[in-house]
């Protein structure tokens, strides 16, 4: 038998089984020659602890926070995957669809109740946006780099991205029932009662899409691996099981430092975009997002450059579909639990970057092939949006009046007065 394969599978274990690496002392995810370079950045969590204890400025507590967030949730994604590994399939993919997003969630919820309501949808549109356009698009050009064609799923890419199309139809509909004629400032709490309610219709959606892909058409979404893959998918993305005491110790302990940096992070954010020079609505879309989904951005780039495009595709496409469908309607509906509640009624600007985004992930499932120049556009189009959020400029006043609105000529074309505030 080889020697190589002798060393990974460890003594005693069956040469003909899939390759595991051996394991380690349960501090092992703790050191970056194990886990990724992205543990390293772990040492800004007592950084972060340390500034806000000296009461440093707000732009070290911000990027100490973001730093720190980053392996924080890599932690909690990993946890999550190790507990599916242990309690199978179904509930598994049951955890995946929970926690998925979970750091981005807890983000939110602290920015929630703080009040920073133009924050957390700015930061739920980056990333969406940042998944569809950011992440598909470098690991497309990161494999297209590596492999002339890469092939993909294309029925399992175009379900998630048809369900995409329902997630900006859900942001749409706010938008142009604010536009309506009808619709003044008096009708405030019709415009909360239709956000709850397309809230609801969203998560029985979500919850039909876990049961279409876990469920009945499980085989769509999760095919059986070959031989080959499997031994792949163990010595290069999973590495050695973790027990489960250890996935629940890491989880929880992963989750409780998020929120703690999360409290850092959403107290410094107000100062630190002011003294940089940043509008919040940047902040939420560009940099919130990617400080939340750097885990994901990383792991999905990884697999591309391994050529294993269904995986790299349903990371992209799938960690929107849960932002759309799932962290957005919780947050509406956690917003009851303080006196002003938020609704789903987002900007001209951030429902039209949604739709040309899901626009462009429907076309690059249609043919289940990519190649480095689809990647290169993906990215160059996330550019141009992140220009036109750098320099969109502050607007105060929420509803218009009645007349205003009528000389809407589209559902995007609302007016000056008609936009939300941007402003903390």
């Amino acid at each position: 038998m080889d020697q190589a394969r002798v060393n990974r599978l460890g003594e005693g274990a069956d040469p003909g089984g899939p390759i595991v690496a051996a394991a380690g002392p349960w501090w092992d995810f703790l050191d970056p020659r194990e886990s990724g370079w992205l543990m390293a950045l772990l040492l800004a969590v007592p950084v972060a602890v340390g500034l806000r204890f000296a009461g440093a400025g707000p732009i070290w507590l911000f990027l100490a926070s973001c730093l720190a967030i980053v392996p924080l949730a890599g932690l909690m994604g990993r946890a999550t995957e190790q507990l599916a590994e242990r309690l199978g399939p179904g509930i598994g993919g049951l955890l995946n669809a929970t926690f998925g997003n979970a750091a981005e969630l807890i983000i939110a919820l602290f920015a929630l109740f703080n009040g920073l309501d133009e924050v957390v949808k700015a930061s739920l549109t980056g990333s969406i946006i940042g998944n569809i356009l950011l992440v598909l698009g470098a690991s497309l050009l990161a494999g297209g780099l590596k492999y002339d064609v890469q092939r993909f799923n294309r029925t399992a890419a175009g379900v998630g991205s048809t369900m995409m199309v329902l997630a900006a139809i859900g942001m749409l509909v706010p938008a142009i029932f604010h536009a309506l004629p009808e619709v003044t400032a008096a009708d405030l709490i019709l415009e909360h009662e239709l956000s709850v309610g397309v809230s609801i219709v969203l998560l029985l959606a979500y919850a039909a899409h876990l049961i279409f892909s876990l469920k009945t058409h499980k085989g769509l979404f999760n095919p059986e691996p070959t031989e080959v893959d499997s031994d792949l998918d163990a010595a290069h993305v999973h590495g050695p099981l973790w027990s489960t005491s250890k996935s629940v110790g890491v989880l929880i302990g992963a989750t409780l430092f998020v929120a703690w940096m999360s409290e850092i992070l959403v107290g410094a954010v107000e100062g630190a975009s002011h003294a940089l020079g940043m509008n919040g609505v940047f902040v939420g879309v560009i940099v919130v997002a990617i400080v939340g989904n750097a885990a994901e951005h990383s792991t999905a780039v990884l697999v591309a450059m391994k050529n294993q495009m269904d995986l790299a595709v349903g990371i992209a496409i799938g960690s929107s579909l849960q932002i759309a469908l799932f962290v957005a309607p919780v947050l509406v509906l956690a917003s009851y639990l303080r006196a002003q509640p938020m609704d789903l009624l987002f900007s001209s600007l951030e429902v039209l970057a949604v739709l040309i985004s899901v626009a462009i992930a429907r076309m690059v499932a249609e043919d289940g092939e990519s190649n480095w120049l689809e990647g290169l556009m993906l990215l160059t189009v996330y550019v141009i949006l992140a220009l036109a959020f750098f320099f969109l400029p502050a607007r105060a006043g929420r509803h218009a009046e009645p007349h205003a609105a009528a000389a809407v000529p589209t559902a995007f074309a609302t007016p000056a007065s008609h936009l939300r505030s941007r402003t903390f």
